[in-house]
């Protein structure tokens, strides 16, 4: 028999991307301080991508207004590449951008746990890195169904 619920679980794989370094090394410390977490930072789309095929993570968080390759395109670029991670998406823009740029994703395939308001309160963090354990964990129990 192959308990699972008695093994820690493994470090969730996190990519931040926002123009923001005060803002990544933000979410960063607060995933630090959940644990269990491995976290990379990108600032950039172009890195971000290269990190996408790199780290493979689980999570992606994804500012929306960056100025060399925005959210939306790199959500775009991200779909095309076969992310299957959850994603949450940051903007300082109003309610109604971040509702239409949450649509566009849907509509690329990609599953969104949330859409915030920067800056994201820890609360709300914790929330969506719950959702994606959650996720993880009924893939893995219908892998094994």
């Amino acid at each position: 028999m192959n308990d699972t619920s008695l093994t820690p679980a493994a470090p969730l794989r996190v990519l931040l991307l926002d123009d923001d370094t005060f803002t990544l090394a933000l979410l960063a410390d607060m995933l630090g301080q959940l644990g269990q977490c491995d976290v990379v930072s990108e600032s950039h789309g172009a890195p971000a991508l290269e990190a996408l095929r790199r780290h493979r993570p689980q999570l992606l968080i994804c500012d929306l207004s960056m100025p060399d390759m925005d959210g939306i395109e790199f959500l775009d670029r991200a779909a095309a590449a076969g992310f299957d991670g959850g994603v949450v998406l940051l903007s300082g823009m109003h309610a109604a951008v971040r509702k239409a740029a949450e649509r566009l994703a849907l509509a690329h395939g990609l599953r969104i746990l949330g859409a915030y308001r920067k800056p994201m309160q820890p609360d709300d963090l914790l929330h969506m890195v719950a959702l994606q354990r959650q996720a993880e964990a009924a893939a893995c129990q219908a892998q094994a169904a």
